[in-house]
């Protein structure tokens, strides 16, 4: 029965991502706050007439990064 899920890898699994949306909902929060946040040089932003296009490319591989080394670091036991 090796190949059957537990409940404890269940409810590990649900804190798991309970815990990712509290964080992700505190980035949110923290990320209104911060002046620079999602300004950053390389980010992308065309504003015409009728149009607006904003695509935060740096902001984007700012946080990959940042999540990348986190991973990392929690993933070596």
């Amino acid at each position: 029965m090796n190949d059957a899920v537990s409940m404890n890898d269940i409810a590990k699994m649900l804190m798991v991502i309970g815990l990712a949306l509290v964080a992700l909902g505190g980035l949110l929060w923290l990320g209104a706050k911060l002046p620079w946040f999602g300004r950053l040089p390389g980010d992308i932003r065309i504003e015409r007439e009728h149009f607006r296009f904003y695509f935060p490319l740096a902001t984007c591989l700012l946080i990959s990064v940042l999540l990348m080394l986190l991973f990392r670091l929690l993933g070596k036991r």
